[in-house]
């Protein structure tokens, strides 16, 4: 009997460590793309999520649909890149989740392809506030809440132009490198308030099938119990392209 009971919380314990169950979980963008299938990764694995968007009609209609899976999945309409917006918006995930956060998802962000000479000042100053600094912001504003869990976790979804040169505008890559190095900053400074901190780089260029869930099973893992000791990393999913190049 003793060998079984010990059996029998062996497998409890693990299964703990692959469950989000009772946990809060806040995915900005979340209504198309890694945005959508990170809400169903995290809700499918148990967790309460609140996600947002600008498009209200959007937003609606993929709530109903998380609503007829039996998922647990409430929506804002704000826009994530303008300041008073992600005020509401965390004044509205506070109210939610009874003050605690233990899920920050910064998915949302932006590009425009130029070469460096062609960009305006104007598309410069868009380009870090909706890549950079809306995250920057966000990560601020959910502190309180993500401490107050007692075990809060945030990912940035980045991509490999923070890393490498793919052709794709300087002030995204600067962006983007700029938002994996947060995450290594944030990890040391937060890591006294139990916050881990961790960034994903995805490398989808052939937009092949089922992309988004390769991406949001590993943001889904960041946040699980089992990733505990996981922080301060920036993950590539990209097949190999930051090891081997262009193909």
């Amino acid at each position: 009997m003793a060998t079984t009971a010990a059996a029998g919380s062996g497998t409890v314990t693990r299964n703990l460590r692959w469950s989000l169950a009772g946990t809060t979980a806040l995915v900005t963008g979340g209504t198309r793309g890694i945005g959508y299938a990170v809400v169903e990764e995290l809700a499918e694995l148990g967790a309460a999520v609140h996600t947002c968007s600008r498009n209200e009609a959007e937003l609606n209609q993929r709530l109903q649909e998380w609503s007829a899976k039996g998922f647990t999945v409430t929506g804002s309409v704000c826009d994530a890149s303008s300041r008073p917006q992600r005020e509401h918006l965390l004044q509205q995930v506070s109210s939610a989740f009874n003050g605690k956060l233990n899920i920050l998802i910064n998915n949302i962000g932006t590009n425009i392809r130029k070469s460096t000479t062609d960009y305006t000042a104007e598309e410069y100053s868009m380009l870090m506030a909706t890549n950079l600094e809306s995250c920057y912001h966000l990560c601020q504003l959910a502190h309180p809440l993500l401490k107050a869990s007692g075990a809060g976790c945030i990912v940035f979804i980045s991509s490999v132009a923070g890393l490498a040169h793919i052709g794709s505008g300087s002030v995204y890559g600067a962006a983007k490198g700029a938002v994996n190095q947060l995450a290594k900053n944030l990890a040391c400074e937060w890591a006294k308030d139990n916050i881990r901190v961790n960034s994903v780089a995805p490398w989808t260029p052939m937009r092949r099938p089922g992309e988004a869930n390769e991406v949001s099973s590993m943001v889904a893992f960041l946040c699980l119990p089992a990733a505990s000791y996981v922080t301060g990393q920036t993950i590539s999913v990209d097949g190999g392209f930051t090891v081997n190049g262009f193909p």
